[in-house]
């Protein structure tokens, strides 16, 4: 279970590594290396715009994959999804500039950034589930987490290489070259992830199902017709984390170095060090998920989001590195109540023969409602107000409600262990 979850960390670590470094660069440098005919708002918004289209093919990602793994095993899925988001993120840091070819240059970031949220979606579901399907069911919440670190991890590791590269060129140097440095990383990034995933095992669980003729012919219909309302519901409720990751991680570095005038490398920092407590956190709380249930955990989270989100937004205005970091901490810490437990929780709401599938769109799916809307909207609600912007607060406070009422309507799974249909180990 070690050597398990090692390999899933660091390969879901590597895909969100290559799914960050995007984000970041779209908030502090592709706007006007672009869009440079736009606005500094209206670029920073169709900055935010390619970002967001690496949410929308995630879903589809997540069919696709989830076909693949539901078919033909969950271990094709690590390798095929880590190399077409390699390749992909290699690629977009080799587009060249409007400067030099023109509207072809945003054309091909879009179409790149698809490709990379195509991967990603199917990363999550390969990744969570090879490690949930091989746990123990008492201590799967824990183990399971290993593969939620990744995206912290992935986070420090993008965001550090971009503190790094802003803080030691020149902002003329960065501009011309330096913020494609982590593109190019992620070739070696994915080579290692490949290699490393190389000796791990199929699922037990997968492998009982292929030799008793059990798997799903049709798995994406299959989920369509017995699960689609469970798939909406975790779609709704884990909106919320979306909103308030990349809220803390994408929009507030272009409000705080745009609005405020706080360095790039301060709001970073802030940032990463947030991220950096959560994602410590991340096995702890797990094992509380263990201990006294899954969906527990994800109301506490839900209802902690919706109360710290109004002084989140008056921490980010002060613009003090401390504050803005404790405003950080506290939405980040409410996120991890919830992400460090839905590895385990969402593939026990569904039946093995489905589950890569339907666990994964609904992950995904979370991803186009929360993550995708979310810095756009709230660059949106922001403009051109001179105080705090509490529309961004209340945007959110929406958002985790809503999240709490659709958490609400799941089942608790931990006492459930027979619902998911999973059988018991033959004694040796």
């Amino acid at each position: 279970m070690g050597r398990l979850a090692a390999a899933s960390l660091v390969g879901t670590a590597i895909e969100f590594f290559d799914f960050f470094v995007y984000g970041t660069a779209a908030a502090l440098v592709l706007g006007p290396l672009f869009f440079p005919s736009f606005s500094p708002v209206a670029g920073t918004l169709a900055a935010f715009g390619t970002f967001a289209v690496g949410f929308v093919s995630r879903p589809l990602g997540s069919v696709v994959f989830g076909h693949v793994g539901d078919r033909h095993g969950r271990r094709p899925v690590l390798f095929a999804s880590l190399l077409l988001t390699g390749c992909a993120t290699v690629a977009v840091g080799c587009v060249p500039t409007y400067g030099s070819i023109g509207v072809a240059a945003p054309v091909l970031l879009l179409v790149l950034r698809f490709l990379q949220g195509l991967g990603l979606g199917g990363e999550w579901g390969g990744a969570v589930l090879l490690t949930a399907e091989h746990a123990p069911a008492g201590r799967r919440a824990l183990w399971a987490s290993f593969p939620q670190i990744g995206p912290p991890v992935g986070f420090l590791l993008a965001n550090g290489v971009m503190l790094a590269l802003t803080a030691g060129l020149s902002d003329a140097e960065f501009r011309a070259w330096g913020w494609r440095v982590p593109f190019w990383a992620a070739g070696l990034l994915a080579a290692a992830g490949l290699l490393l995933r190389s000796s791990l095992a199929e699922s037990p669980q997968f492998e009982a199902l292929a030799a008793e003729g059990r798997r799903a012919n049709a798995p994406l219909t299959e989920v369509v017709r017995g699960h689609w309302r469970l798939v909406l519901l975790t779609a709704g409720a884990l909106a919320v984390g979306y909103a308030v990751f990349y809220t803390v991680s994408t929009w507030a570095l272009a409000y705080g170095t745009e609005r405020l005038g706080v360095s790039s490398a301060v709001m970073l920092g802030c940032a990463m060090g947030a991220v950096a407590v959560s994602g410590a956190m991340t096995p702890f709380v797990a094992l509380l998920g263990d201990r006294f249930g899954r969906r527990s955990l994800c109301l506490a989270g839900c209802g902690a989001s919706a109360l710290w989100m109004f002084p989140m937004v008056a921490l980010l205005h002060t613009g003090r590195p401390l504050l803005m970091f404790l405003g950080f901490l506290g939405s980040l810490l409410a996120f991890t109540a919830m992400f460090a437990v839905v590895a385990a929780y969402l593939p026990e709401l569904y039946e093995p023969r489905v589950r890569c599938t339907g666990a994964a769109v609904g992950y995904n799916l979370a991803g186009v409602l929360g993550g995708a809307l979310t810095p756009i909207v709230a660059t949106a609600v922001s403009e051109g107000r001179s105080g705090p912007p509490w529309g961004v607060a209340a945007y959110l406070t929406v958002v985790a409600l809503a999240s709490l009422g659709c958490f609400a309507l799941l089942p608790e799974t931990l006492p459930l262990r027979a619902a998911v249909r999973e059988p018991e180990p033959e004694p040796v």
